[in-house]
Protein backbone atom coordinates (compact mmCIF):
# COMPACT_ATOMS: atom_id res chain seq x y z
CA UNK A 1 0.00 0.00 0.00
CA UNK A 2 1.68 3.13 -0.79
CA UNK A 3 2.28 5.30 2.25
CA UNK A 4 0.42 8.92 2.46
CA UNK A 5 0.78 11.13 -0.29
CA UNK A 6 3.91 10.05 -1.89
CA UNK A 7 5.58 12.94 -3.63
CA UNK A 8 7.65 12.00 -6.72
CA UNK A 9 9.81 14.64 -8.52
CA UNK A 10 11.23 13.63 -11.85
CA UNK A 11 13.95 16.38 -12.80
CA UNK A 12 13.96 16.34 -16.39
CA UNK A 13 11.85 16.28 -19.47
CA UNK A 14 14.51 14.04 -21.80
CA UNK A 15 14.10 10.30 -22.86
CA UNK A 16 14.17 9.27 -18.59
CA UNK A 17 11.95 11.88 -17.33
CA UNK A 18 9.15 11.61 -19.86
CA UNK A 19 9.15 7.70 -20.25
CA UNK A 20 9.58 7.47 -16.30
CA UNK A 21 6.64 9.95 -15.32
CA UNK A 22 4.55 8.40 -18.23
CA UNK A 23 4.82 4.79 -16.92
CA UNK A 24 4.47 5.80 -13.22
CA UNK A 25 1.28 8.06 -14.11
CA UNK A 26 -0.34 4.65 -15.45
CA UNK A 27 1.38 2.59 -12.39
CA UNK A 28 0.04 4.48 -10.11
CA UNK A 29 -3.02 5.77 -11.60
CA UNK A 30 -5.74 4.76 -8.42
CA UNK A 31 -3.14 6.36 -5.81
CA UNK A 32 -2.93 9.83 -7.89
CA UNK A 33 -6.90 9.96 -8.22
CA UNK A 34 -6.93 9.03 -4.72
CA UNK A 35 -4.46 11.74 -3.88
CA UNK A 36 -2.27 9.13 -2.58
CA UNK A 37 0.50 9.90 -5.00
CA UNK A 38 2.09 13.42 -7.16
CA UNK A 39 4.01 13.17 -9.71
CA UNK A 40 5.88 16.89 -10.67
CA UNK A 41 8.14 17.08 -13.61
CA UNK A 42 11.01 19.83 -13.72
CA UNK A 43 12.35 20.62 -16.98
CA UNK A 44 13.60 23.36 -19.07
CA UNK A 45 11.59 22.89 -21.88
CA UNK A 46 8.19 21.78 -22.20
CA UNK A 47 8.83 19.04 -24.39
CA UNK A 48 10.75 16.31 -25.66
CA UNK A 49 12.95 16.28 -28.15
CA UNK A 50 13.28 12.64 -30.15
CA UNK A 51 17.27 13.13 -31.44
CA UNK A 52 17.66 11.05 -33.76
CA UNK A 53 15.05 12.81 -35.52
CA UNK A 54 17.02 15.98 -35.54
CA UNK A 55 19.32 15.19 -38.87
CA UNK A 56 15.88 14.95 -40.48
CA UNK A 57 14.52 17.96 -39.32
CA UNK A 58 17.50 19.82 -40.29
CA UNK A 59 16.93 18.21 -43.90
CA UNK A 60 13.67 19.04 -44.27
CA UNK A 61 12.09 16.03 -43.95
CA UNK A 62 10.43 16.39 -41.28
CA UNK A 63 8.48 19.38 -39.55
CA UNK A 64 10.20 20.68 -36.13
CA UNK A 65 7.27 20.47 -33.80
CA UNK A 66 6.77 16.24 -35.05
CA UNK A 67 10.38 15.61 -33.36
CA UNK A 68 9.31 17.44 -29.91
CA UNK A 69 6.68 15.57 -27.76
CA UNK A 70 4.52 17.81 -25.86
CA UNK A 71 4.80 16.94 -22.13
CA UNK A 72 1.81 18.83 -20.89
CA UNK A 73 -0.15 16.96 -23.32
CA UNK A 74 1.36 13.44 -22.83
CA UNK A 75 1.38 13.76 -18.82
CA UNK A 76 -2.01 14.62 -18.14
CA UNK A 77 -1.98 13.82 -14.68
CA UNK A 78 1.63 15.20 -13.56
CA UNK A 79 2.62 18.51 -12.79
CA UNK A 80 5.11 19.72 -15.80
CA UNK A 81 6.99 22.93 -14.19
CA UNK A 82 8.79 24.68 -16.64
CA UNK A 83 12.25 25.70 -14.74
CA UNK A 84 15.68 24.37 -13.62
CA UNK A 85 16.89 22.74 -10.82
CA UNK A 86 20.10 23.53 -9.75
CA UNK A 87 20.79 22.32 -6.60
CA UNK A 88 19.22 18.67 -4.56
CA UNK A 89 19.72 18.37 -1.00
CA UNK A 90 18.83 15.19 -0.69
CA UNK A 91 19.05 14.58 3.15
CA UNK A 92 17.06 17.38 3.57
CA UNK A 93 14.53 16.02 0.25
CA UNK A 94 14.58 19.62 -1.19
CA UNK A 95 15.43 21.07 -4.46
CA UNK A 96 16.52 24.37 -5.44
CA UNK A 97 14.28 25.63 -8.38
CA UNK A 98 13.91 28.48 -10.53
CA UNK A 99 11.15 29.21 -13.09
CA UNK A 100 10.46 31.47 -15.85
CA UNK A 101 8.33 33.12 -13.18
CA UNK A 102 11.54 33.63 -10.96
CA UNK A 103 13.11 37.15 -11.92
CA UNK A 104 9.61 38.57 -12.57
CA UNK A 105 8.62 37.98 -9.05
CA UNK A 106 12.44 39.02 -7.90
CA UNK A 107 11.89 36.71 -4.84
CA UNK A 108 15.12 34.32 -5.96
CA UNK A 109 14.84 30.57 -6.22
CA UNK A 110 12.36 28.46 -4.28
CA UNK A 111 12.23 25.66 -2.71
CA UNK A 112 10.80 22.33 -3.76
CA UNK A 113 10.44 19.28 -1.02
CA UNK A 114 10.28 15.63 -2.25
CA UNK A 115 9.51 11.78 -0.83
CA UNK A 116 11.11 10.35 -3.86
CA UNK A 117 13.57 11.57 -6.64
CA UNK A 118 14.20 10.65 -10.29
CA UNK A 119 17.29 12.48 -11.32
CA UNK A 120 17.36 12.85 -15.23
CA UNK A 121 18.79 15.62 -16.58
CA UNK A 122 20.89 14.26 -19.30
CA UNK A 123 24.25 16.23 -20.58
CA UNK A 124 25.28 18.70 -22.07
CA UNK A 125 28.11 19.21 -24.75
CA UNK A 126 31.42 18.79 -24.47
CA UNK A 127 33.55 21.38 -25.12
CA UNK A 128 37.39 21.96 -25.09
CA UNK A 129 38.98 25.16 -24.90
CA UNK A 130 39.41 25.83 -28.63
CA UNK A 131 39.98 29.39 -30.00
CA UNK A 132 37.08 30.97 -31.37
CA UNK A 133 34.71 27.80 -30.37
CA UNK A 134 31.93 29.86 -28.21
CA UNK A 135 32.02 32.56 -30.98
CA UNK A 136 31.58 30.74 -33.67
CA UNK A 137 30.12 27.32 -33.53
CA UNK A 138 26.57 25.58 -33.08
CA UNK A 139 25.74 22.64 -31.56
CA UNK A 140 23.35 19.85 -32.49
CA UNK A 141 21.74 18.57 -29.49
CA UNK A 142 18.04 20.55 -29.35
CA UNK A 143 16.07 21.46 -32.58
CA UNK A 144 16.57 24.80 -32.04
CA UNK A 145 20.18 24.20 -33.33
CA UNK A 146 18.97 21.97 -35.96
CA UNK A 147 16.40 23.94 -37.37
CA UNK A 148 19.05 26.84 -36.94
CA UNK A 149 21.70 25.29 -38.91
CA UNK A 150 19.42 23.88 -41.80
CA UNK A 151 18.54 27.94 -42.15
CA UNK A 152 22.36 28.59 -42.10
CA UNK A 153 23.54 26.38 -44.45
CA UNK A 154 20.51 27.58 -46.90
CA UNK A 155 21.68 31.45 -46.62
CA UNK A 156 25.33 30.30 -47.61
CA UNK A 157 24.38 29.65 -50.24
CA UNK A 158 22.57 32.91 -51.02
CA UNK A 159 25.15 34.80 -49.65
CA UNK A 160 28.01 32.36 -52.45
CA UNK A 161 25.25 32.95 -54.65
CA UNK A 162 25.24 36.62 -54.27
CA UNK A 163 29.06 38.03 -53.65
CA UNK A 164 31.25 38.77 -56.50
CA UNK A 165 33.80 37.78 -53.97
CA UNK A 166 35.95 34.35 -54.35
CA UNK A 167 36.46 34.47 -50.67
CA UNK A 168 33.61 35.10 -49.23
CA UNK A 169 32.23 32.86 -51.72
CA UNK A 170 34.73 29.76 -50.77
CA UNK A 171 34.04 30.40 -46.94
CA UNK A 172 30.63 30.00 -46.98
CA UNK A 173 30.40 26.79 -49.17
CA UNK A 174 32.76 25.51 -46.20
CA UNK A 175 31.56 23.81 -43.48
CA UNK A 176 33.41 21.85 -41.09
CA UNK A 177 32.03 18.95 -38.75
CA UNK A 178 33.62 18.08 -35.43
CA UNK A 179 33.30 14.47 -34.14
CA UNK A 180 32.43 11.21 -36.00
CA UNK A 181 29.72 9.70 -33.95
CA UNK A 182 25.63 10.01 -34.79
CA UNK A 183 25.67 13.25 -34.37
CA UNK A 184 28.19 14.47 -36.66
CA UNK A 185 28.17 11.88 -39.11
CA UNK A 186 24.31 11.87 -39.49
CA UNK A 187 23.95 15.59 -39.31
CA UNK A 188 26.89 16.24 -42.01
CA UNK A 189 25.12 13.69 -44.20
CA UNK A 190 21.30 15.23 -44.07
CA UNK A 191 22.35 18.45 -44.41
CA UNK A 192 25.18 17.69 -47.19
CA UNK A 193 22.78 15.81 -49.20
CA UNK A 194 20.32 18.69 -48.45
CA UNK A 195 22.42 20.99 -49.57
CA UNK A 196 23.54 18.92 -52.63
CA UNK A 197 19.51 18.52 -53.96
CA UNK A 198 19.32 22.75 -53.45
CA UNK A 199 21.96 23.57 -55.69
CA UNK A 200 19.51 22.48 -58.88
CA UNK A 201 17.60 25.51 -57.82
CA UNK A 202 21.15 27.86 -58.23
CA UNK A 203 21.78 28.83 -61.11
CA UNK A 204 25.89 29.75 -60.16
CA UNK A 205 26.33 27.50 -57.48
CA UNK A 206 27.33 23.55 -58.00
CA UNK A 207 27.83 20.71 -55.73
CA UNK A 208 30.95 20.22 -56.29
CA UNK A 209 31.21 24.09 -55.26
CA UNK A 210 30.95 23.15 -51.69
CA UNK A 211 33.26 21.59 -49.50
CA UNK A 212 32.35 19.23 -46.09
CA UNK A 213 35.08 18.31 -43.83
CA UNK A 214 34.82 16.09 -41.10
CA UNK A 215 36.88 16.38 -38.91
CA UNK A 216 37.28 13.39 -35.94
CA UNK A 217 40.37 12.90 -33.30
CA UNK A 218 40.30 9.11 -33.13
CA UNK A 219 40.94 6.65 -36.06
CA UNK A 220 37.34 5.73 -36.56
CA UNK A 221 34.16 7.27 -37.12
CA UNK A 222 30.81 5.64 -35.58
CA UNK A 223 32.35 2.79 -33.45
CA UNK A 224 28.85 1.71 -32.39
CA UNK A 225 28.27 0.10 -35.90
CA UNK A 226 31.44 -1.79 -35.48
CA UNK A 227 34.73 -1.21 -37.14
CA UNK A 228 33.65 -3.05 -40.70
CA UNK A 229 30.30 -0.50 -41.26
CA UNK A 230 32.65 2.35 -39.85
CA UNK A 231 35.16 2.10 -42.60
CA UNK A 232 32.23 1.77 -45.01
CA UNK A 233 30.71 5.07 -43.43
CA UNK A 234 34.10 6.69 -44.42
CA UNK A 235 34.56 5.25 -48.03
CA UNK A 236 30.64 6.18 -48.89
CA UNK A 237 31.14 9.91 -47.68
CA UNK A 238 34.24 10.64 -49.29
CA UNK A 239 32.92 8.97 -52.46
CA UNK A 240 30.37 11.68 -51.52
CA UNK A 241 33.14 14.13 -51.92
CA UNK A 242 33.44 14.92 -48.18
CA UNK A 243 36.54 15.31 -46.53
CA UNK A 244 36.87 12.93 -43.60
CA UNK A 245 40.08 13.45 -41.61
CA UNK A 246 40.92 10.89 -39.04
CA UNK A 247 43.21 11.52 -36.25
CA UNK A 248 42.91 14.83 -36.19
CA UNK A 249 41.52 17.87 -33.93
CA UNK A 250 40.51 21.29 -34.31
CA UNK A 251 42.74 23.66 -32.85
CA UNK A 252 41.18 27.39 -33.22
CA UNK A 253 38.07 28.89 -35.26
CA UNK A 254 39.09 32.37 -34.31
CA UNK A 255 38.54 34.69 -37.19
CA UNK A 256 36.73 32.42 -39.20
CA UNK A 257 39.63 30.42 -40.27
CA UNK A 258 38.94 26.43 -39.07
CA UNK A 259 42.77 25.61 -37.78
CA UNK A 260 43.64 21.76 -37.70
CA UNK A 261 46.24 19.66 -36.15
CA UNK A 262 47.23 18.54 -39.05
CA UNK A 263 47.92 21.36 -40.87
CA UNK A 264 45.16 22.60 -43.02
CA UNK A 265 43.09 25.71 -42.60
CA UNK A 266 39.80 26.84 -44.15
CA UNK A 267 38.06 29.80 -43.68
CA UNK A 268 34.14 28.89 -43.21
CA UNK A 269 31.30 30.58 -41.57
CA UNK A 270 30.00 27.04 -40.18
CA UNK A 271 31.42 25.14 -37.26
CA UNK A 272 29.36 22.28 -36.37
CA UNK A 273 30.16 21.12 -33.32
CA UNK A 274 29.54 17.17 -31.62
CA UNK A 275 32.16 16.19 -30.35
CA UNK A 276 30.62 14.45 -27.40
CA UNK A 277 28.68 14.97 -23.88
CA UNK A 278 29.55 15.51 -20.27
CA UNK A 279 27.29 15.56 -17.16
CA UNK A 280 25.01 18.04 -16.46
CA UNK A 281 26.09 20.48 -14.18
CA UNK A 282 23.43 19.89 -11.81
CA UNK A 283 25.07 16.22 -10.26
CA UNK A 284 27.95 18.40 -9.02
CA UNK A 285 25.61 20.35 -6.84
CA UNK A 286 23.66 17.71 -5.40
CA UNK A 287 25.22 15.33 -2.05
CA UNK A 288 24.65 12.32 -3.98
CA UNK A 289 27.77 10.11 -4.56
CA UNK A 290 29.82 10.43 -8.22
CA UNK A 291 31.35 8.42 -10.25
CA UNK A 292 35.35 9.74 -11.40
CA UNK A 293 33.59 10.84 -14.49
CA UNK A 294 31.12 13.02 -13.18
CA UNK A 295 28.12 10.58 -13.43
CA UNK A 296 25.77 9.47 -10.61
CA UNK A 297 26.79 5.82 -8.61
CA UNK A 298 24.01 3.88 -9.43
CA UNK A 299 22.97 -0.23 -8.52
CA UNK A 300 21.07 -2.41 -10.82
CA UNK A 301 17.75 -1.69 -9.40
CA UNK A 302 18.91 2.19 -10.69
CA UNK A 303 19.00 3.47 -7.43
CA UNK A 304 21.50 5.70 -6.46
CA UNK A 305 24.34 3.56 -4.15
CA UNK A 306 24.16 4.67 -0.67
CA UNK A 307 21.07 6.57 -0.98
CA UNK A 308 17.59 5.95 -0.36
CA UNK A 309 14.35 6.98 -1.91
CA UNK A 310 16.82 7.93 -5.14
CA UNK A 311 17.11 7.34 -8.65
CA UNK A 312 18.63 7.69 -11.55
CA UNK A 313 19.10 6.56 -15.30
CA UNK A 314 20.19 7.73 -18.52
CA UNK A 315 22.91 9.85 -19.49
CA UNK A 316 23.32 11.49 -15.77
CA UNK A 317 23.90 7.78 -14.55
CA UNK A 318 26.43 5.05 -14.20
CA UNK A 319 24.51 2.02 -14.50
CA UNK A 320 26.14 -1.50 -14.30
CA UNK A 321 25.64 -3.69 -17.30
CA UNK A 322 24.65 -7.03 -15.52
CA UNK A 323 24.72 -9.01 -19.21
CA UNK A 324 28.46 -8.06 -19.75
CA UNK A 325 31.39 -10.27 -18.94
CA UNK A 326 33.46 -8.28 -17.17
CA UNK A 327 32.96 -6.53 -13.66
CA UNK A 328 32.84 -3.14 -13.36
CA UNK A 329 31.20 -2.27 -16.98
CA UNK A 330 28.45 0.27 -17.47
CA UNK A 331 25.68 0.35 -19.92
CA UNK A 332 26.13 2.95 -22.59
CA UNK A 333 24.53 6.21 -22.36
CA UNK A 334 22.61 6.10 -25.39
CA UNK A 335 18.50 5.85 -25.90
CA UNK A 336 18.56 2.66 -26.39
CA UNK A 337 18.99 2.06 -22.92
CA UNK A 338 17.17 5.45 -21.33
CA UNK A 339 14.62 4.36 -23.11
CA UNK A 340 14.40 0.70 -21.61
CA UNK A 341 15.95 1.86 -17.95
CA UNK A 342 12.66 4.17 -17.60
CA UNK A 343 10.07 1.45 -18.25
CA UNK A 344 12.48 -0.53 -14.88
CA UNK A 345 12.69 2.44 -13.45
CA UNK A 346 9.39 3.61 -12.85
CA UNK A 347 8.65 -0.19 -12.03
CA UNK A 348 11.06 -0.22 -9.20
CA UNK A 349 9.21 2.79 -7.74
CA UNK A 350 5.48 1.66 -7.87
CA UNK A 351 7.37 -1.66 -6.30
CA UNK A 352 9.66 0.33 -3.66
CA UNK A 353 5.75 2.85 -2.45
CA UNK A 354 4.06 -0.73 -2.10
CA UNK A 355 6.62 -2.59 -0.64
CA UNK A 356 7.47 -5.33 -3.31
CA UNK A 357 10.80 -6.46 -4.05
CA UNK A 358 12.99 -4.20 -6.71
CA UNK A 359 13.38 -5.09 -10.39
CA UNK A 360 17.03 -5.77 -11.99
CA UNK A 361 17.57 -3.53 -15.19
CA UNK A 362 19.05 -6.15 -17.95
CA UNK A 363 19.45 -5.61 -21.65
CA UNK A 364 21.88 -6.31 -24.07
CA UNK A 365 22.51 -4.29 -26.84
CA UNK A 366 21.72 -5.08 -30.08
CA UNK A 367 23.22 -2.81 -32.40
CA UNK A 368 22.95 0.43 -33.89
CA UNK A 369 21.43 2.16 -37.27
CA UNK A 370 22.20 5.35 -38.93
CA UNK A 371 21.13 7.38 -41.77
CA UNK A 372 23.89 8.83 -44.09
CA UNK A 373 21.31 10.69 -45.98
CA UNK A 374 18.16 9.62 -48.25
CA UNK A 375 17.99 5.93 -48.98
CA UNK A 376 21.41 5.67 -47.39
CA UNK A 377 22.59 4.02 -44.01
CA UNK A 378 24.55 1.69 -41.43
CA UNK A 379 23.68 -0.96 -39.53
CA UNK A 380 24.92 -3.29 -36.87
CA UNK A 381 21.35 -5.31 -35.45
CA UNK A 382 21.87 -8.64 -33.99
CA UNK A 383 25.33 -9.40 -35.40
CA UNK A 384 23.82 -8.71 -39.22
CA UNK A 385 25.10 -5.94 -41.13
CA UNK A 386 23.41 -3.84 -43.79
CA UNK A 387 24.19 -0.56 -45.59
CA UNK A 388 22.38 1.44 -48.25
CA UNK A 389 18.76 1.47 -48.72
CA UNK A 390 17.98 -1.54 -45.99
CA UNK A 391 20.19 0.13 -43.64
CA UNK A 392 17.90 3.46 -44.18
CA UNK A 393 14.77 1.63 -44.29
CA UNK A 394 15.56 0.30 -40.93
CA UNK A 395 16.87 3.20 -39.42
CA UNK A 396 13.58 5.13 -40.37
CA UNK A 397 11.18 1.56 -39.07
CA UNK A 398 13.41 1.27 -35.72
CA UNK A 399 13.06 4.71 -34.81
CA UNK A 400 9.15 5.43 -35.79
CA UNK A 401 8.42 1.94 -33.99
CA UNK A 402 10.41 4.38 -30.65
CA UNK A 403 8.58 7.66 -30.94
CA UNK A 404 6.19 8.31 -28.24
CA UNK A 405 2.56 8.16 -28.89
CA UNK A 406 0.39 7.37 -31.78
CA UNK A 407 -0.16 11.37 -32.50
CA UNK A 408 3.90 11.56 -33.32
CA UNK A 409 4.53 8.20 -34.91
CA UNK A 410 1.31 9.05 -37.42
CA UNK A 411 2.72 12.36 -38.44
CA UNK A 412 5.97 11.65 -38.80
CA UNK A 413 4.71 8.54 -41.47
CA UNK A 414 2.48 11.00 -43.18
CA UNK A 415 5.87 13.56 -43.57
CA UNK A 416 8.19 10.61 -44.54
CA UNK A 417 5.08 9.38 -47.52
CA UNK A 418 5.07 13.16 -48.97
CA UNK A 419 8.11 13.87 -48.80
CA UNK A 420 8.72 10.93 -50.99
CA UNK A 421 5.66 11.87 -53.66
CA UNK A 422 6.64 15.63 -53.49
CA UNK A 423 9.79 17.70 -53.56
CA UNK A 424 12.36 18.46 -50.67
CA UNK A 425 11.64 21.98 -49.31
CA UNK A 426 14.35 24.30 -49.70
CA UNK A 427 13.06 27.28 -47.68
CA UNK A 428 15.36 29.29 -44.86
CA UNK A 429 13.57 30.90 -42.70
CA UNK A 430 16.37 32.39 -40.50
CA UNK A 431 13.99 35.52 -39.86
CA UNK A 432 12.47 33.53 -37.42
CA UNK A 433 15.49 33.53 -34.99
CA UNK A 434 14.88 37.61 -34.62
CA UNK A 435 11.44 37.74 -35.27
CA UNK A 436 11.44 41.75 -33.72
CA UNK A 437 14.38 42.71 -36.18
CA UNK A 438 11.86 44.11 -39.09
CA UNK A 439 9.17 45.84 -36.83
CA UNK A 440 12.40 47.73 -34.45
CA UNK A 441 13.68 48.79 -37.76
CA UNK A 442 10.39 49.92 -39.04
CA UNK A 443 9.84 51.73 -35.26
CA UNK A 444 12.66 53.79 -35.96
CA UNK A 445 15.04 51.75 -33.39
CA UNK A 446 17.95 49.38 -34.22
CA UNK A 447 17.30 45.87 -34.57
CA UNK A 448 18.46 43.84 -31.46
CA UNK A 449 19.27 40.45 -33.32
CA UNK A 450 22.60 40.62 -35.37
CA UNK A 451 22.74 38.92 -38.36
CA UNK A 452 20.88 35.32 -38.83
CA UNK A 453 23.18 34.53 -41.39
CA UNK A 454 25.30 33.29 -38.57
CA UNK A 455 23.98 30.54 -36.59
CA UNK A 456 24.99 32.01 -33.04
CA UNK A 457 24.03 35.29 -34.61
CA UNK A 458 27.44 36.58 -35.12
CA UNK A 459 28.35 37.99 -38.39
Amino acid sequence: MVKERARILVVGGGYVGMYTALRLQRKLKREIGRGEAEITVVTPDPYMTYQPFLPEAAAGAISPRHVVVPLRRVLPHCRVVVGEVTAVDHAKRTATLTTLATDEEGTGPRQLTYDELVLAPGSISRTLPVPGLADHAIGFKSVEEAIGLRNHVIEQMDIASSTRDPAIRDAALTFVFVGGGFAGVEALAELEDMARYTTRYYHNVKAEDMKWILVEASDRILPEVGADMGRYTVSELRRRNIDVRLNTRLESCADRVAVLSDGARFPTRTVVWTAGVKPHPLLAATDLPLTERGRLKCTPELTIDGATHAWAAGDAAAVPDVTAGEPGTETAPNAQHAVRQAKVLADNIAHSLRGEPLETYAHKYVGSVASLGLHKGVAHVYGRKLKGYPAWFMHRAYHLSRVPTFNRKARVLAEWILSGLFKREIVSLGSLEHPRAEFELAAGGKPSGESSSDPKGSS
